[in-house]
């Protein structure tokens, strides 16, 4: 079914959405001081291809390290991508999400959108990997917090 969804999504739009992504990236990574912004828009952009089956997480809780980007400087460099770009971003996936909600067919595709938007309002620390990665990850600190507590 996962194949079959991103076949049909990446055929629909997704390929545009994935491109306009990179471009953002591209144009990220001329202006210098946005290069973290630039990977993020690559990030997205992979995901924005093949949505289907992959879930945007926390480096962190992938690698259980902090990083540049999963730290303060993410944090700030978050914020200021939600200002310059982020809200608009996002708003056009929901308003994407809402109308392909109107069809039972579309539901699929629409919580997609919803998941791009999320990705959309706070990219930097966040990588892309499959569902089952993003759980055993999850489940992983999960049991690493409580260990922890227990002690």
């Amino acid at each position: 079914m996962r194949l079959l969804g991103n076949i049909i999504w990446f055929l629909l739009g997704g390929i545009f959405l994935g491109i306009s992504w990179w471009i953002l990236g591209v144009l990220m990574y001329i202006l210098i001081i946005t290069i973290p912004f630039g990977k993020a828009s690559f990030v997205i952009g992979n995901f924005c291809f093949f949505p289907f089956g992959k879930e945007l997480i926390s480096r962190k809780e992938l690698s259980g390290k902090d990083d540049i980007g999963t730290g303060a400087l993410g944090l700030i460099g978050n914020i200021i991508w939600i200002i310059i770009a982020g809200i608009w971003l996002c708003i056009g996936h929901v308003i994407s999400g809402v109308i392909c909600c109107i069809t039972i067919i579309g539901i699929p595709f629409g919580i997609q959108h919803f998941k791009i938007a999320g990705a959309c309002f706070a990219p930097i620390g966040k990588t892309v990997v499959t569902k089952e990665v993003a759980a055993a990850a999850l489940k992983a600190n999960a049991e690493a917090k409580i260990d922890n507590l227990r002690k």
